[in-house]
């Protein structure tokens, strides 16, 4: 099971609005390509890296230049952020 958190859900639309100011097509395409990245991690959920500083891993999609960290909860899994590349995620 995926569990977004609200904070994850935020990112989300910010980043949906964003791009739907220039390009509708795009803000969707990039969403639906988030939502299917996300939803490989049910089959592969230590796909993602770990990184010193920051909890929980980091599944990096390069096609949208987007970074989601998520936490393995046993069968759960956790979306925390969602951030585009270039911002810096908090670290623990």
């Amino acid at each position: 099971m995926i569990y977004w958190e609200e904070e994850s859900l935020n990112d989300r639309e910010k980043i949906f609005e964003f791009l739907f100011e220039f390009n509708p097509e795009a803000a969707e395409k990039t969403d639906e390509v988030i939502e299917k990245k996300v939803e490989n991690l049910l089959l592969q959920p230590l796909m993602g890296v770990e990184r010193e500083g920051i909890r929980g891993r980091l599944l990096i999609i390069p096609k949208v230049s987007m970074i989601v960290s998520y936490w393995v909860d046993n069968s759960v899994i956790r979306v925390m952020r969602v951030l585009h590349q270039r911002q810096q995620f908090p670290t623990t």
